[in-house]
């Protein structure tokens, strides 16, 4: 049972060609969905996505710090809106939700995290090596406090990608493992999921968001870090 719960979480489990799988194509279905009118025509949807860029705009910016170029935030909003398009579009029946998987993720998280650490030591390599040992660490641990630094950044793109994949994954097995409990039961038992599946949808939209904020966020301080 847990093989086939799982299955809904791999690419290649639903029909493919020769060049793509047919689930990865999820990835654009928001641009497909967008009408045309949205980007010319004003209304209070725009508005309120103008409000939330202006926002997140501020924030990063403060978070990036003044080492930062200008424009740099246009990068991280952009990913949190592709972020937010993809998890939101996952919680749609019969679609592919792309940020569970590692192949996502990762795509996302290695390349910030190594250009973010080329232009560091390329740049700020003084930066860089003092940043290794913490102000105030005794002689004694200088080497421990180098090699534990060392290893905290080494594994962040890891740690940014399973954390995004990982709570997506939680809440869809969740409601997969809900969904097959009213099979057969009583109608007590069915309106009692169906109750229990309006809430984790609804606590699945805001983790939706919270996700996409987070992994935009510590993207943003890895960047102001080497700034």
């Amino acid at each position: 049972m847990m093989g086939n719960l799982f299955t809904m979480f791999d690419p290649g489990s639903v029909g493919s060609s020769f060049l793509l799988v047919n689930n990865w194509v999820s990835i654009f279905l928001g641009f497909i969905f967008i009408p045309l009118f949205f980007w010319s025509s004003p209304s209070r949807f725009i508005y309120f996505w103008w409000v939330l860029f202006l926002r997140l705009h501020k924030e990063f910016k403060i978070l990036i710090g003044p080492g930062g170029g200008s424009g740099s935030t246009l990068l991280f909003i952009s990913l949190f809106g592709f972020i937010l398009g993809n998890n939101v579009m996952g919680l749609f029946p019969y679609i592919f939700t792309c940020s569970s998987h590692l192949v996502l993720t990762l795509s996302l998280a290695l390349p910030l995290w190594l250009s973010f650490m080329l232009f560091g030591w390329v740049n700020h390599s003084f930066h860089m090596f003092v940043h290794l040992v913490p102000q105030g660490t005794p002689f004694a641990l200088m080497f421990f406090m180098v090699l534990i630094e060392t290893i905290s950044n080494l594994i962040r793109p890891g740690t940014l990608a399973v954390r995004l994949a990982a709570n997506m994954i939680a809440g869809h097995l969740l409601m997969s493992l809900l969904g097959g409990v009213g099979v057969g039961s009583s109608f007590l038992v069915i309106g009692l999921v169906l109750f229990i599946q309006i809430g984790l949808l609804l606590l699945e939209c805001a983790v939706a968001v919270i996700q996409s904020y987070v992994f935009v966020v510590l993207s943003s301080l890895y960047s102001g870090e080497v700034n």
